[in-house]
């Protein structure tokens, strides 16, 4: 007789290997195991037969349609809770012609995007109110002005976002009008310089800088500098002008302002400018905690003592200004709040048609250990 092919020679042909006790358990635990780590999906086809009905009933009930009875569409929604029945994006977008996803076009070279913390701040307030609501964030870093414009045409020609978050507001910004031609929803973060049909959600910057020089000419600063962000944002010539009022107020000279990018060795660079000097200042004020901390180590490279020999504050309170030594005195302007507010204004703005502007307490400054009165 021929022997099948794979069967040992010390088995005969006609033998049953029967699993053993331990084989057949550990097989039926992996099974288990499989089954609790890669649950089945929930279907429509799955909650239809729980309940009883027609599939077409089932999608009618979870799409809020008409032609379900009242006591019907309970109990099918009863069911796919139970059953944990999850919409899947893409079939809510078939269904509906719509992304349930909105769009954050930053316009910045990522090299200084990436060492700024506030946009992961702000993007974690957007995604706590936007996750919950089945939505999700479209975000296109992009090289320049231009290019954003095109991205925002894109975005709308392939329908990929229901609206969109519109940062670093600029002079006649170009693309509130762009927006509104498009006839796509949008939240300004901050409020234009001109005419807008949009919604703004703001944090005043004003009050932060302002208090950031009074508290620095009450401790005795007479010469007292200002590294700036582009004066084509908005944000950066309004903290500018701020600068400017808070000096004319203390009845102090005017100060010098160093124009930058926001970028951390941009504020390196300034402090070095600033510091090597005949007659340096003595105390600083940063448009951003990026630059305040690049500054704040430049400071020690050239062995001017902080705060002892010059007094620094930053903008905006990110995490690491409590943690850097000494720990940053600083404006804080709660960036997670402010995307949890932008992003219920969109939502609201695309579900009622039309949303109230949103004024957020006003930046405040935080007193830490880099500011002093000035020795000497």
């Amino acid at each position: 007789m021929r022997r099948p092919r794979n069967v040992p020679a010390n088995i005969p042909a006609t033998t049953t290997v029967k699993p053993t006790a331990q084989s057949t358990t550990q097989s039926t635990t992996k099974s288990a195991a499989k089954s609790v780590a890669n649950p089945p999906k929930v279907t429509i086809e799955v909650v239809a037969k729980r309940a009883g009905v027609s599939k077409g009933l089932v999608s009618f009930a979870l799409n809020n349609r008409p032609g379900v009875a009242p006591e019907t569409r309970v109990r099918i929604l009863q069911v796919a809770k139970e059953l944990g029945w999850k919409p899947s994006l893409r079939a809510r977008s078939l269904s509906t012609q719509r992304s349930y996803a909105l769009g954050l076009v930053i316009a910045r070279n990522p090299d200084v995007l990436a060492s700024d913390p506030f946009f992961p701040s702000f993007i974690a307030g957007v995604e706590s109110i936007l996750a919950p609501e089945g939505r999700a964030l479209v975000l296109s870093v992009v090289p320049d002005e231009e290019t954003e414009l095109k991205t925002y045409r894109s975005l709308v020609a392939d329908g990929r976002v229901d609206g969109v978050f519109l940062s670093d507001l600029r002079h006649g910004d170009p693309r509130i009008p762009l927006l509104a031609e498009l006839g796509l929803p949008a939240v300004t973060l901050g409020r234009p310089d001109g005419p807008s049909p949009f919604p703004a959600v703001t944090v005043d910057d004003t009050p932060g800088v302002m208090a950031s020089v009074a508290h620095l000419a009450t401790l005795g600063h007479r010469r007292i500098a200002h590294v700036a962000g582009s004066s084509t944002l908005l944000h950066g010539s309004r903290r500018r002008a701020a600068f400017a009022a808070a000096l004319r107020e203390a009845g102090l000279p005017e100060g010098q302002t160093v124009e930058t990018d926001f970028s951390v060795g941009a504020g390196s660079d300034a402090t070095r400018r600033l510091l090597t000097q005949d007659t340096p200042p003595t105390a600083i004020v940063y448009a951003n905690d990026p630059m305040a901390i690049a500054g704040l180590g430049m400071a020690h490279e050239l062995g001017v003592r902080v705060p002892d020999d010059l007094s620094i504050t930053g903008y905006d309170d990110i995490d690491f200004c409590r943690y850097v030594y000494p720990p940053l005195t600083t404006v804080s302007a709660a960036p997670m709040a402010w995307g949890r507010a932008a992003a219920s204004t969109l939502l609201a703005l695309m579900e009622n048609g039309s949303a109230d502007d949103v004024d957020l307490p006003a930046a405040r400054l935080v007193v830490r250990g880099s500011t002093a009165p000035p020795h000497g």
